[in-house]
């Protein structure tokens, strides 16, 4: 068998913090700061609402838990997102927060002028951070799992306010509750470019 050659053991080098290496380019002269543009500055802030998505409108859901369903578009929070409702009691989606690029604006309205929206704002829909625990015995963590969210009674009062406030507008059209109960699919021969929404 042929001799095994020894390996010189490995020896760690200590690592230098980021903060003591020297930065490899320094500039012969004052580079002046770049003056941000009218349009760099505009792009800064909520996203622009598209001109098809006004307070009203009703829109086809294209992502999420709710996707391929119809929802009612009240405003838009500071954050940008969209806040739309079901309504609750007629297709089961509640108030709830999506993204403009995952929605379709239909053509169809529905009055939300009775509708009072101030107190929704982004905050109000962020979760309460669960404190850590210590490590569980394998029953314990079983019966976590099975423990279901519960919606507090300020939620469902305001989801109730904003039902009843919609309810009535809803009841002028009986065709309006069955259009926004009903889901959007496509078939294989359906052509989505060339649809009107």
């Amino acid at each position: 068998a042929a001799p095994r050659s020894r390996m010189a053991p490995k020896v760690a080098k200590a690592k230098k913090a980021s903060g003591d290496k020297a930065p490899k380019y320094y500039p012969a002269d004052d580079i002046p700061v770049k003056e941000p543009s009218e349009r760099e500055l505009n792009s800064r802030g909520i996203a622009k609402l598209r001109k098809s998505i006004t307070p009203g409108t009703v829109l086809i859901l294209l992502a999420g838990r709710f996707r391929g369903r119809r929802v009612v578009f009240l405003r838009q929070l500071a954050s940008g997102l969209l806040l739309v409702t079901g309504p609750y009691q007629v297709n089961g989606i509640p108030l709830r927060r999506v993204n403009q690029a995952y929605v379709i604006a239909t053509s169809t309205k529905v009055d939300v002028s009775k509708v009072d929206t101030k107190k929704f704002d982004d905050s109000y829909f962020g979760k309460a951070k669960a404190a850590k625990k210590g490590k569980k015995s394998g029953d314990e963590m079983f019966e976590e799992a099975s423990k279901a969210p519960v919606t507090s009674e300020a939620r469902k009062a305001d989801q109730l306010s904003v039902d009843d406030a919609l309810m009535g507008s809803l009841k002028s059209n009986p065709l309006l509750p069955k259009y926004l109960k009903a889901r959007f699919s496509l078939s294989k021969a359906d052509k989505p470019h060339l649809m009107k929404f």
